[in-house]
């Protein structure tokens, strides 16, 4: 049941903000009135009683939030005003957190979104829906690529058009058309498709939505279990796919994990680990040159835009990463080139707690030396060796080819 006096979140149209007959009618008696300063200042003194309160909203959201939840406690009636609809990307969601669902009066107005549908004749209940807003990082845009054939990018001052173009150039992602919306709703309305490098250095109105449509679908599906020969690999350095396949088994990975592939090579645990982590982060960490192009490429064929390539000596280009839920390591931990490294601790120790960690190794000083290394911090751990035998053409018959053995060994930090 309400606690307080009910708030009114009124949506206004995009671009014109007009103010509908039932917006009028609750401003009219509201003792408080909250909005963007643009919101507020469509709201005309005619529309206001004398004694009522303008209440900007500014960075300080959870100010805001305490002014109105303030007001609201003593019986006055509040009015916030919105851009379109305030449940879709807007203040609805945050003030039924703060405040509570029962105590809001929603009025939505038609969403920007839709009208964008509207002026391009699609249909949108398939659409993908992204916000930059306020963001650092673009990796919700990256998995909507993934996922999504039409997608609808807000943005920001920051997060401009521009910045999309760049961020799927630099994916490779230039299979997506690019529309730009601007001043939606507004005699100044505009609307450009325009190619991704287009884009660089162009100025844009504030007011302004990207809409991307995908050409063609990759070269190669993204799914588990991609055969070994899809990949660009160098020298046979490629964790093949009944060794990858339960690799992957034992990360364990979630939907929203943040991953670290340590020693990539060509990236096909990156890039099938990002199948499962739909909705977080993944990051293939390789030190060769030739192996990163590589892995860019494989990127670009099965339209893994969620990986994240890094150029770099393990550990030390690990310190600007996010920490990780799960980190598998295929390399570099055997071998005379690593007997002083510290990348095993470095690792286990950004490992977020209860966080999985995954050693591949062919090599029985590295199988004891990762498992004496948990064995003293007391993680939980396990080794599985994996033996594995496929079929291979020979006298017009069949034979089983054996490949190297693998061990396996995972750990579970606590």
């Amino acid at each position: 049941m309400p606690i307080m006096e009910p708030i009114h979140v009124i949506g206004l149209m995009p671009g014109s903000l007009e103010i509908t007959p039932f917006a009028k009618e609750v401003l009219a008696v509201a003792d408080m009135v909250v909005g963007g300063r643009r919101l507020l200042d469509a709201c005309p003194d005619s529309l206001l009683r004398d004694e009522a309160e303008r209440l900007p909203i500014t960075k300080d959201l959870a100010s805001v939030i305490e002014a109105i939840s303030a007001a609201a406690d003593d019986g006055k009636k509040v009015v916030v005003l919105a851009d379109g609809d305030p449940l879709f990307f807007g203040i609805g969601k945050r003030l039924g957190e703060e405040l509570g669902r029962e105590n809001l009066i929603i009025e939505p107005a038609i969403s920007t979104i839709q009208l964008a549908a509207a002026r391009l004749g699609l249909s949108w209940e398939q659409m993908d829906f992204v916000s930059l807003h306020g963001r650092d990082d673009f990796s919700p845009l990256y998995a909507a690529l993934v996922r999504a054939d039409l997608i609808a990018v807000l943005t920001d001052a920051t997060n401009t058009p521009a910045e999309v173009g760049r961020a799927l150039l630099e994916r490779g992602a230039d299979c997506f058309s690019m529309t730009v919306l601007e001043d939606l709703g507004t005699p100044n309305e505009q609307i450009r498709p325009l190619a991704l490098h287009e884009t660089w250095g162009m100025d844009f109105s504030p007011l302004n939505l990207v809409i991307l449509e995908r050409l063609y679908p990759p070269e190669i599906e993204l799914t588990l279990g991609i055969p070994d020969h899809f990949y660009l690999h160098q020298r046979n350095l490629i964790t093949k796919l009944p060794v990858r396949a339960t690799g992957l088994a034992y990360l364990n990975i979630e939907p929203s994990s943040t991953i670290w592939d340590l020693g990539a090579g060509s990236g096909s645990v990156s890039i099938e680990a990002s199948h499962l982590a739909r909705r977080g982060r993944v990051f293939a960490v390789e030190r060769n040159k030739t192996r990163t192009a590589m892995i860019r490429e494989n990127i670009r064929r099965t339209g893994a835009w969620l990986v994240d390539t890094v150029l770099g000596d393990l550990p030390d280009c690990l310190d600007d990463l996010p920490d990780p839920d799960r980190i598998f390591i295929g390399g570099g931990l055997g071998g005379p080139a690593n007997e002083n490294s510290t990348l095993l601790v470095k690792a286990c120790d950004r490992l977020k707690p209860r966080g999985r960690i995954v050693v591949h190794s062919i090599l029985l000083d590295t199988l004891h030396a990762a498992k004496d290394y948990f064995q003293s911090q007391g993680w939980p751990f396990g080794v599985t060796q994996l033996q594995v035998s496929a079929t291979d053409p020979q006298a017009g018959d069949l034979r089983f080819k054996a490949q190297n053995p693998v061990f396996i060994l995972w750990a579970v930090k606590p």
